[in-house]
């Protein structure tokens, strides 16, 4: 029998969902190298590859056999080929613009551990999609708004969240996509670089946040009374200064989102929140002559009646603050820990620390690869984000079922 390998799901798959991989037909205790490959929609190719030894029966399951050194990964990690993918291109991140259409994955079976792969054995490819069957996309343009609307299969109303992305600019619908397949509906909301928004705005306004809020309620399949936002980064502050400033926010997941106004002032009717100072002369080159800019922004809590500070505690909503531990642009767990002592000073509970250790700045859904260097959003230059392959893989896959949980009891 010649080998082949076996995939459940068999040819299709969501991006989120574990993908179960085996090889058959192999030669008792046989020596394998895996390989997957995938292209991002700009075409730059994504690797990862894992050295394995067969059972005496000539069956090679994941989810039982451990890696042997040598390749990307070691270890029994049964989704080791997904998490594991790197780009080839040095600091590449890996982006889903189009969500309708999905990622293909091929998966190929080498002989031997050697350095170049051998004779290939077998092969297969797999879809890994973003949108279950009967996920509808919705683009919207109402009012000032500009964003895409992911609504559950079937005609009854679901809990809404609002999907706020970080500094870059554009509509990012590959988190939105997933959560909808979850049973949220979930709006990608764009707020700068995308149409005719402003290209670089001086100003954020809430009044702009506030109508994609009341789009939201207004919607006929959105259950209320009051929506949640998910938000990283910057997306996360602006999410954390709606709950203080807006009504009908009932819950905010912030990942590794400020607690204080960063870069771009924010605005609402009569009131104007200041940036944090940055000093750029604090900026720490690493050994690999990257820069890490962690000690760059002025510490909000160490000077006195700053006015960058967003004003959690006039909020009504539950906090959910999930942080990467390695975070090398924003202090997030520190952010996180002392907000929450302000909160608790003041009498609330409405509060839940996440804390991820080998974890950067960027915290994707499961799978998605890690990106621990790439270009810092101010100063525009090659920086630290942090994170570690293997802990953020982990880290992954429980901040996102928490995530999910999160909002389904507070929703």
């Amino acid at each position: 029998m010649a080998p082949s390998i076996r995939l459940s799901p068999a040819a299709r798959s969501l991006f989120d969902e574990p993908l179960a991989i085996a090889v058959q037909g192999l030669g008792p205790r046989q020596q394998v190298t895996l390989r997957t490959s995938l292209r991002d929609e700009t075409g730059q190719l994504f690797q990862a590859s894992a050295h394995y030894q067969a059972g005496d029966d000539g069956e090679l399951d994941l989810a039982r056999c451990p890696a042997l050194p040598g390749g990307s990964f070691s270890g029994l990690e049964p989704m080791g080929l997904l998490w594991a993918l790197q780009p080839q291109r040095p600091f590449w991140y890996m982006v889903k613009r189009d969500v309708q259409s999905p990622f293909l994955l091929q998966l190929e079976v080498f002989e031997g551990h050697g350095e170049r792969p051998g004779r290939l054995l077998a092969q297969a490819q797999h879809e890994r999609a973003f949108l279950r069957d009967g996920v509808r996309r919705v683009p919207v343009r109402e009012g000032r708004i500009r964003a895409t609307l992911f609504l559950p299969p079937g005609e009854d109303t679901s809990p809404g969240i609002i999907d706020i992305h970080g500094v870059g600019g554009g509509l990012f619908e590959h988190r939105a996509s997933l959560l909808a397949n979850h049973g949220f509906a979930t709006l990608a909301l764009a707020y700068y670089q995308f149409e005719d928004l402003p290209q670089q705005p001086n100003e954020l306004h809430l009044e702009y946040f506030e109508e994609a809020v009341n789009y939201m309620l207004q919607h006929p399949q959105v259950k209320g009374p009051g929506v949640g936002l998910l938000g990283f980064s910057k997306g996360g502050e602006v999410s954390l200064a709606m709950a203080a400033f807006l009504k009908n926010i009932m819950a905010v997941a912030s990942l590794n989102g400020p607690v204080a106004v960063t870069m771009t002032p924010l605005s609402y009717k009569d009131k104007s929140i200041p940036t944090l100072t940055l000093y750029e002369h604090k900026a720490k080159t690493t050994n690999s002559k990257i820069l890490d800019y962690s000690d760059v922004p002025e510490d909000p809590f160490q000077a006195p009646g700053n006015q960058s500070l967003i004003p959690l505690e006039k909020a009504e909503a539950q906090f959910l603050f999930i942080v990467g531990q390695d975070d090398r642009v924003v202090k997030s767990e520190y952010y996180a820990t002392e907000v929450c002592k302000l909160l608790q000073a003041q009498g609330k509970e409405n509060f839940q620390i996440l804390s991820y250790p080998g974890t950067g700045h960027c915290i994707d859904p499961p799978f998605f690869p890690l990106y621990p260097i790439g270009n810092h959003p101010v100063f525009h230059k090659r920086a630290v984000l942090g994170g570690e392959l293997r802990a953020y893989s982990k880290a992954q896959v429980h901040a996102w079922s928490q995530i999910q949980a999160f909002f389904k009891k507070h929703l």
